[in-house]
């Protein structure tokens, strides 16, 4: 049967689902597991570092764009999983120790590989899987592997296994969770320790947003004192406005930096919380008497952590919020004033404008007197000239006679010229 040309990612999103397989582990099993922050920068050297543990026991190492891989190294099983912000490396080694914890897998990886691993380690963990054939030890036993903690665990799997952990580093640099078979598959031994795994640096990765939280309190308690004197300030119509538009100005940078800084971690924080409820549903827990069960030790302990992660998140928006809204306010009394302030500039034209009009027919009359003066001074030299030549012409009465006349005559041109430039102007 033919088909329709496949989507270029056809393939691709539809092995996502198989891309990161559970190991299955036959109990007793010990395993350490190692889980680093690395640099995008470093991780084709963490490609070279994982290549040459691979080579060194003849095993064919991982291909360049792989995100997940396992390989049977002899001495013990490897798997290595590549994540965005961190990588996590599994070492199985099968059998039981003398006891839990005292012979763990880690000591069976070359210990110069193990130390130059790329990244910086966040989460280093010990996993013992005891069989069914080993009797359940009682509580002052389970605390004594862990060395007299508070011990927190639960029946996992519908009853069919246990788990205890202690949420502690120990003095060897990692942490302890020990796994009872009673009636676990194979592969739900492999899915539980994931899941405890996963839980463990899901919870530690989501931490990394407390103490840019706590850094950060601080800081948006000073910028909300801030926001407060401004808003009262400008309540109260005090201040310059553009003095306070710039204050509020440089509060929105200073707001708008601290959630750049911290968005990314913030938003991180919340997903990794939501993978560690969604991990703990998964180990159906039902209660053992006496023992606090991992839901309620995150409950409890976690996500007081992650609310106040949440609160200094939240108040950052907030805040945020508030000094756009602040800024609006202050935009728009600005705007009111320059409006005013633009119509006393108008009426102040207004008035300059007839003020010029008054000065303009001032002037007009002015000009009509000074044009008559030298129009009927040349009436006098025309008059003067034909009485020399005999004409019986008076002077004098020529002058007089001719000064109403010429003073009508100027007046109505320079009416008829003002009247045209108007009627010029309204046309144009």
């Amino acid at each position: 049967m033919t088909l329709p040309e496949n989507h270029p990612q056809r393939f691709l999103l539809a092995n996502e689902v198989h891309a990161r397989p559970q190991e299955a582990m036959q109990p007793p099993v010990r395993v350490s597991y190692l889980a680093l922050t690395v640099d995008p920068d470093a991780r084709d050297a963490e490609h070279a570092h994982v290549a040459a543990l691979c080579t060194r026991y003849g095993a064919h190492p991982p291909p360049p764009d792989a995100t997940h891989f396992s390989a049977d190294l002899g001495p013990f099983r490897f798997t290595w999983e590549p994540h965005t912000e961190f990588t996590s490396y599994t070492f199985a080694q099968q059998g039981a120790g003398a006891q839990p914890f005292a012979d763990p897998a880690a000591r069976t990886v070359p210990a110069e590989w193990l130390a130059a691993i790329p990244g910086r380690t966040v989460v280093a963990l010990h996993a013992d899987v005891l069989d069914r054939t080993q009797r359940m030890p009682d509580a002052s036993v389970i605390a004594a592997y862990f060395q007299g903690n508070h011990v927190v665990g639960a029946g996992v799997g519908d009853g069919a296994g246990a788990v205890f952990t202690d949420f502690r580093v120990h003095a060897d640099g990692f942490g302890r969770i020990l796994l009872i078979d009673r009636e676990l598959s194979r592969r739900q031994v492999g899915r539980t320790l994931q899941r405890m795994f996963e839980i463990e640096t899901y919870r530690v990765m989501a931490l990394l947003a407390l103490p840019i939280a706590r850094s950060a309190a601080p800081r948006v308690r000073a910028m909300e004192g801030e926001l407060g004197a401004l808003t009262a300030a400008l309540a109260g119509g005090g201040g310059i406005d553009d003095a306070l538009l710039e204050r509020l100005t440089g509060l929105a940078a200073k707001v708008e930096g601290a959630i750049g800084e911290s968005r990314f971690r913030f938003g991180a924080t919340v997903a990794y919380y939501d993978l560690v409820t969604s991990r703990i549903a998964e180990l159906c827990e039902h209660r053992l008497p006496g023992t606090q069960t991992v839901d309620e030790f995150m409950a409890r302990r976690f996500a007081p952590v992650m609310a106040t992660c949440e609160s200094v998140a939240r108040r950052m928006v907030e805040l945020s919020e508030r000094v756009a809204q602040a800024n609006n306010l202050l935009a728009t009394r600005v705007g009111i004033v320059r409006e005013r302030q633009n119509q006393e500039l108008l009426a102040s034209m207004d008035r300059r404008a007839r003020l010029q009009l008054r000065l303009q027919e001032t002037v007009e009359g002015l000009s009509v007197a000074a044009i008559t003066y030298y129009v009927v001074g040349l009436v006098a030299y025309a008059a003067k000239a034909l009485q020399a030549t005999g004409a019986g012409i008076d002077v004098d009465v020529t002058v007089g006679v001719s000064i109403p006349v010429v003073l009508v005559l100027v007046a109505l041109g320079v009416r008829f010229i003002r009247r045209r430039l108007v009627r010029a102007e309204q046309t144009g």
